[in-house]
């Protein structure tokens, strides 16, 4: 491969090969990014003659990517997404804005912690940014991993991968009912006689509805599960419906459910109580404003020397109960 005609390759042409894989077509994709169709085909031929590699498969029905297209594909997404980085770190410099983060952080986080510690932080640094996203753990660690984020907070029995990680704070889980549900009156509750009633769940992906399922799952019981909400003023206003009982953790619920007038009731399962990690890429990657608000989350804690282990290691105590704790690793059930 050439690695020169791979540098003279420009923004226009990756974005143009992106719209093509969006589109289908390339007809679709000129007109999107209204440029004549024989532009974009000219621009699709040469980078394909950069990397030496056919990227379509080309059908009656439309242009479907090839390996090698769907690697040039991840790759253009990544670079195009630093690129609007740049565009909207610099507006902010330009307003007056010393630093610029990209943190993101999984629900618990946000809605127990980060507002504290970002009002803290933010006092001592009123001339740093933060650009705060609330996402899946799963998509927190992706979007680390990208570069699309700087920082992110995610529950511990997500894989991380390279990430380097330290621990950020623990929460403990609880079942939430109403104040009329037979499991009301109970102090303490096992998972399993939770399954025997139905769930409202966070989204799918999110690693306190993945734990709960799989752990259904193993002890062969099925979750009753009635629908999937994106947040916990959701999850609660289900359960004060009667929809169903739902898991959260219990600082949330404190916040925001007692008032409701529901019933938070224990969970006896050691799983229960779950760690939140901070992740990143390495402090060399970080600007001088990502290392500050990294050192202030974490309290100057050094990285985990088991990141690369992490994802066996941070399950084990987490899962007592579970039948076969390898078989869902190995499956990746929990991710």
């Amino acid at each position: 491969m050439d690695r020169r005609s791979l540098r003279d390759l420009d923004i226009l042409t990756l974005q143009l090969f992106v719209a093509i894989c969006e589109e289908g077509t390339l007809t679709r994709a000129a007109r999107r990014e209204a440029i004549a169709p024989s532009a974009v085909s000219k621009r699709l031929a040469d980078l394909e003659n950069a990397v030496k590699a056919e990227l379509f498969y080309r059908g009656a029905n439309g242009m479907t990517l090839t390996s090698a297209g769907e690697t040039v594909l991840r790759y253009s997404r990544r670079m195009l997404e630093n690129i609007e980085s740049i565009g909207v770190e610099l507006k902010e410099y330009a307003r007056g804005v010393r630093g610029f983060v990209r943190l993101r952080a999984n629900l618990g986080a946000i809605v127990q912690f980060l507002p504290k510690d970002l009002g803290t932080f933010l006092a001592s640094h009123p001339e740093i940014m933060v650009d705060l996203g609330e996402r899946s753990s799963r998509s927190v660690v992706d979007e680390v991993e990208r570069g699309v984020a700087d920082i992110g907070l995610c529950s511990s029995i997500i894989d991380s991968g390279r990430l380097e990680r330290v621990q950020y704070r623990s929460i403990r889980l609880i079942l939430v009912v109403d104040k009329d549900h037979p499991l009301a009156d109970r102090r303490e509750v096992s998972v399993r006689e939770t399954l025997d009633y139905h769930h409202i769940g966070l989204q799918a992906h999110s690693a306190a509805y993945q734990l709960l399922l799989a752990y259904a799952e193993h002890i062969s019981v099925p979750l009753k599960l009635k629908l999937h909400v994106s947040s916990f003023d959701a999850l609660l206003r289900m359960v004060q419906s009667g929809l169903g009982i739902g898991i959260m953790p219990d600082a949330a619920f404190e916040a925001i459910g007692r008032p409701m007038g529901l019933k938070g009731v224990s969970l006896a399962d050691d799983w229960a109580e779950r760690q939140i990690d901070i992740v990143h890429r390495g402090e060399e990657t970080l600007s001088a404003a990502g290392k500050l608000l990294l050192r202030h989350l974490s309290g100057d804690l050094q990285p985990r020397a088991d990141a690369g282990l992490h994802k066996v290691a941070s399950i084990r105590p987490l899962i007592s109960g579970f039948p076969d704790w390898n078989q869902i690793v190995a499956n990746e059930v929990i991710q």
